[in-house]
């Protein structure tokens, strides 16, 4: 009797489950789950939104052009704060802020080109540019007077501050030996005289970057 009762637990083991097994059933139950999460995760992966990238820096005044401009797709909460590819944008749209390189460009950085007050003024400098001094850096202007005025009791003063770089080029000529650089900053149209003044005074004028300005927004 021991011995035909322990072949019938054996062979109760080993036979097949039924479709009324709970443990087929929870086995069943657990694939299924497993398939619909895989599905669910590569759909949300592939969920993404192309949205408008800046190609270097861009800096106020500047034209959303196709050049300074890429798309790229990213996964995002709220992609509604970033401008589409498939947007038109209004006539005369420009950048009002500066917006990093690789940054992804917001619908509040750009405006109407009027209504920006501000004018791009060039800057000759003779000597080298100190480090930081680049597109999108914001920057304060001095005036050092020449030789005679300082002398007559003239000091150095700052005319203009918190200024942006818009463009910063190099003066190469063969000929020259005072070749320099000519940067170009975004000045407010109340502070023109004040720069214009300056930079037409007996004298020289310095750009002074200021700390913590990288070309986006401040460290």
């Amino acid at each position: 009797m021991s011995s035909r009762g322990e072949f019938g637990q054996v062979a109760s083991r080993l036979r097949r489950p039924g479709w009324r097994d709970p443990r087929l059933l929870v086995g069943v139950v657990l694939v299924a789950l497993a398939v619909a999460l895989g599905a669910w995760t590569v759909g949300q992966a592939d969920r993404t939104t192309p949205v408008l990238v800046a190609h270097g820096v861009l800096t106020p005044g500047q034209p959303l052009r196709g050049e300074r401009v890429g798309v790229v797709r990213v996964h995002l909460a709220d992609a509604s704060r970033y401008l589409s590819p498939d947007e038109s944008l209004p006539t005369g749209a420009v950048i009002t802020r500066t917006v990093g390189d690789g940054e992804l460009i917001p619908r509040s950085s750009v405006g109407d080109g009027d209504g920006l007050g501000l004018r791009p003024v060039a800057v000759p400098v003779q000597t080298a540019l100190a480090d930081g001094v680049r597109p999108g850096a914001r920057v304060d202007l001095w005036f050092t007077p020449d030789r005679d005025s300082i002398a007559a009791g003239a000091a150095p003063h700052a005319v203009a501050e918190g200024l942006t770089v818009a463009e910063v080029g190099k003066d190469a000529g063969s000929f020259s030996v005072n070749s320099g650089s000519t940067v170009q900053v975004l000045v407010p149209t109340a502070q023109l005289p004040a720069v214009l003044g300056a930079l037409a005074a007996e004298g020289s004028v310095a750009i002074v970057p200021i700390p913590g300005w990288d070309g986006a927004a401040p460290r």
